[in-house]
């Protein structure tokens, strides 16, 4: 997906608030302002939100280092992810189709989401999964079957995760895929907004089920040209890719690899690229919109 004129104001008020987490001091602030605005005239709307991303985190890197500015946050929602696992497992252990209510709660979970600029309320979205509220969701597009059919053949399974927090109902999901499947679950190599790291998946039980490694990307999403060596080789050989929130759907959603993407659309204009409504839990494959195009 490229970027679109709107993305650029969302890009400019997230610079914004990673600046105001770390530090008070307005005059600083608008000193960030000033070096990202000065970027304006290099960002492309032939690449992908995330990349543009990229760019506005390498000016808080020079300004601040390796800082993991939402270090205490992600902390926080992988505590309050792991108290809600008892209930989410009896959710699934309760239900008639239970991999259905897995995919359903890893949708769930994608509220989890300090990148978007929305209106969900993490707590009663989430509360909505214990609830029939959460079953009457809308679905616009949800290709359930066909997922369901390429996990049974899928023998090697590459899982990206998204947000910290929001792997605990990744793990919901993972836990739900027959044992003798082999999966790998890729988390960000840096610090990046609230994005899960290999500590964020460990502390949460993703080791439990699956193998954790980096994809090497520094970027919201799952931009491949700056993936590793090591990643993208496991990214070719997989029979089978679950692609997890708005990010990775930014940065894949133009791909020919068998990709499946989980998300809750929070963004207009995700929504409108993938041709959902606003707030719909999305399962949809790889290039459903191939040949379709918006305009802004």
């Amino acid at each position: 997906m490229r970027t679109y004129l709107d993305c650029i104001p969302c890009l400019m008020k997230g610079a914004l608030e990673m600046a105001r987490l770390v530090d008070g001091n307005e005059i600083m602030h608008k000193e960030i302002m000033d070096e990202v605005a000065r970027m304006l005239p290099d960002f492309s709307l032939g690449c992908s939100p995330p990349e543009m991303a990229r760019m506005i985190h390498k000016v808080m890197e020079r300004r601040f280092g390796d800082k993991d500015i939402y270090k205490s946050i992600k902390k926080e929602s992988n505590h309050k992810a792991l108290a809600l696992y008892p209930r989410l497992k009896e959710k699934v252990q309760s239900s008639n189709d239970r991999l259905l209510t897995a995919v359903e709660i890893a949708i769930a979970g994608n509220v989890i989401d300090y990148a978007a600029k929305n209106t969900l309320n993490i707590e009663d979205e989430i509360e909505k999964i214990f609830t029939n509220d959460f079953a009457n969701i809308n679905k616009t597009i949800f290709d359930y079957e066909h997922f369901k059919d390429d996990l049974i053949k899928a023998k090697r399974i590459l899982y990206l995760a998204d947000n910290a927090g929001e792997v605990v109902f990744d793990r919901v999901l993972i836990e739900e895929i027959p044992e003798d499947k082999a999966i790998i679950f890729a988390v960000r190599d840096k610090p990046v907004i609230n994005d899960a790291l290999i500590e964020d998946a460990k502390e949460c039980g993703l080791d439990k089920r699956s193998k954790i490694m980096s994809s090497g990307v520094d970027a919201p999403g799952t931009v491949l040209k700056y993936c590793s060596k090591e990643f993208l080789e496991i990214y070719k050989k997989s029979d089978l890719i679950i692609s997890k929130g708005q990010g990775n759907y930014e940065a894949l959603s133009q791909e020919k690899e068998n990709i499946y993407f989980l998300f809750r659309a929070k963004c207009p204009v995700i929504a409108k690229h993938a041709e959902v409504g606003l707030g719909d839990i999305v399962l949809i494959k790889a290039n459903h919109n191939e040949c379709k195009s918006i305009i802004q």
